[in-house]
């Protein structure tokens, strides 16, 4: 017994940071990563594609059973691989770079096959189901789509991107993945070190910055537990974006999709899932600027009603200006949670766009106690959505659909949109 604890006791020790090792790879996994094994050990690499054989480097090993590398030369490569569009994609020895993509050495085809292989396991490991998913793409193609993005800045005041999970400060002239030009107010000039700086690029082409300083206590130095202050540098109060065939006004940061094609797409899919029906009563939940409560609104008509509920007062008043020709529609500032606490008029539908940790528990069961016909589940993360997916079970509600998008190019990230309905 002393020998077997003895042994677990050095194999909680263990400490492989920086040291090369030849694997094999195998299945994707949640998260940027593939699976591989070493002497027993799970290795995590980034940067390999399944199927290879790589070195790779080990970069963080907590000294349990598994480690973190990148694989730094590929010995055997997978049909899939390309070269990565941008130079900071690919790590290079002993050196962290940029961490905000993950699949920039897949090709199209290949990093929607892996998002798929990915929300295919999440949902049968966590909600049980067998359901292979395909990722459709998203128009615009992999490079050039994104339109809002928030940097980091580093000690010497030039922005840039995080390498992973590193706080370190990867410095950047351009992105790839961001439309053309987002960047070019903010990449030659000196930042204070304690900000970030957040860069939206509307579709009317303005440009709208804004940086997030932390407060200096009266000796100079960043004052303790202080909350980054705002200080808008550039642009106005509101930007302006289009999508299903209407004009919408929103904070220039805050929530629109970041990818340009994904407003008409998501809310063109979320219509035909729901179909609500005319007179009869909807909820959009996380409503934020009312994306989702015009379709809803236009199906039920001006008999039916749509109880749009968002925690953000701002976003709540940009959707009342934003739906001000639909008077079915009801909105509430406020939380989901004490919204559905004094719910009102039974919904025949409830579509749901909840932040990445997913609805949870309570959440769930406070729909499931009115027993809409459908719900319609938006989601960023599969395994959130699997969890929520399988809390719904519980309430008798089955997954008869599911749409995946890639929504975030060469990045981890993939969107869903599940249709739940009753099981009689």
């Amino acid at each position: 017994m002393t020998q077997e604890r003895d042994h677990a006791g050095q194999a909680d020790k263990l400490d492989w940071t920086g040291r090369r090792l030849e694997v094999e790879v195998g299945p994707v996994a949640h998260g940027g990563h593939c699976v591989a094994r070493y002497e027993g050990r799970v290795v995590f690499v980034r940067h390999a594609l399944p199927g290879e054989v790589v070195f790779a480097e080990v970069t963080e090993d907590p000294g349990r059973g598994f480690c973190r590398a990148d694989a730094v030369e590929v010995k055997s490569a997978a049909p899939g691989r390309v070269r990565p569009p941008c130079p900071l994609a690919a790590p290079e020895l002993g050196t962290a770079r940029c961490g905000g993509c993950d699949w920039q050495h897949a090709d199209e085809t290949t990093q929607r096959e892996l998002k798929g292989a990915v929300v295919t396991e999440q949902l049968q490991r966590i909600a049980g189901l067998n359901h292979p998913v395909t990722v459709q793409a998203l128009p615009g193609g992999p490079l050039r789509w994104r339109g809002r993005v928030r940097l980091a800045v580093g000690r010497d005041g030039r922005v840039g991107f995080r390498a992973h999970r590193s706080h370190r400060v990867v410095p950047v002239q351009d992105c790839p993945i961001t439309v053309e030009g987002t960047l070019d107010a903010v990449v030659d000039r000196r930042w204070t070190a304690t900000s970030e700086v957040e860069v939206t690029r509307d579709a009317d082409e303005q440009v709208h910055v804004t940086a997030h300083r932390r407060d200096r206590d009266r000796r100079g130095g960043r004052a303790p537990r202080s909350k980054p202050v705002p200080h808008r540098i550039a642009g106005a109060d509101t930007a302006h974006e289009t999508a299903a065939g209407r004009a919408w006004r929103v904070a220039p940061h805050g929530f629109w999709q970041v990818h340009r094609h994904a407003g008409d797409v998501f809310s063109a899919v979320v219509n035909r899932m729901a179909a609500a029906p005319e007179g009869g009563v909807a909820w959009d939940l996380y409503g934020g600027v009312g994306l989702f409560a015009a379709g809803l609104a236009e199906q039920v008509g001006s008999a039916g009603s749509v109880l749009l509920v968002e925690s953000s007062r701002r976003a709540v008043k940009d959707a009342q200006a934003n739906l001000a020709d639909l008077p079915q529609v009801e909105f509430r500032a406020q939380t989901v949670e004490s919204a559905l606490s004094t719910p009102g008029a039974r919904p025949d539908v409830v579509v749901l766009d909840p932040p990445r940790k997913g609805a949870g528990r309570e959440v769930v069961e406070a729909i499931g106690v009115h027993r809409p016909q459908r719900i319609v589940h938006v989601a960023c993360d599969p395994a959130a959505l699997a969890r929520d997916v399988a809390l719904f079970a519980e309430q008798g509600y089955r997954l008869a659909d599911l749409e995946a998008f890639d929504a975030f190019p060469m990045t981890h990230h993939v969107e869903c949109i599940a249709l739940l309905e009753r099981d009689e």
